[in-house]
């Protein structure tokens, strides 16, 4: 029997996929748990609609993500923070921080999306990756100075 899974069934197959099943099998646990519905032409047709469409967003995202971490590609952002005399930070920069300062400049980032390789302790310049996605990373460039 055919059927178009509602849910993903460990063992079985995730969410939209279309299985051929013993009658059993759909009849006694998929069907009575609501988990998949019976395979017509019209299920079938309106499944794979969705899923060309799931994959054309999918690419626009991805294509829209490209294009930003190219704009961004060496860009410079200044961070003000409290400082002592000697150019030594109290605290370091934080990811925070730089993400306020992306978006000051037209940036909108997720902090989570910064990565800092060492903690930034120090005023002067400094190199941060920007992880958009896997594959899609580009780097900024942090110009940390004492606040006035």
């Amino acid at each position: 029997m055919k059927v178009i899974l509602k849910a993903d069934v460990k063992g079985s197959g995730k969410k939209g996929d279309i299985l051929e099943v013993s009658d059993g099998y759909a009849k006694n646990f998929l069907l009575k748990k609501g988990l998949a519905e019976i395979a017509t032409p019209g299920g079938i047709n309106e499944t794979e609609q969705k899923r060309t469409a799931e994959a054309y967003h999918k690419a626009e995202n991805v294509k829209a993500l490209k294009e930003l971490a190219e704009k961004m590609n060496g860009a410079e952002v200044t961070v003000p923070i409290r400082a002592g005399e000697n150019g030594k930070v109290f605290g370091s920069v934080t990811t925070a921080q730089i993400s306020a300062a992306l978006a000051e400049a037209g940036y909108e980032v997720d902090k989570k999306r910064i990565t800092v390789k060492e903690p930034i302790k120090n005023v002067g310049f400094y190199e941060v990756d920007v992880r958009f996605m896997e594959g899609v990373i580009t780097k900024i460039k942090v110009n940390v100075v004492p606040l006035a």
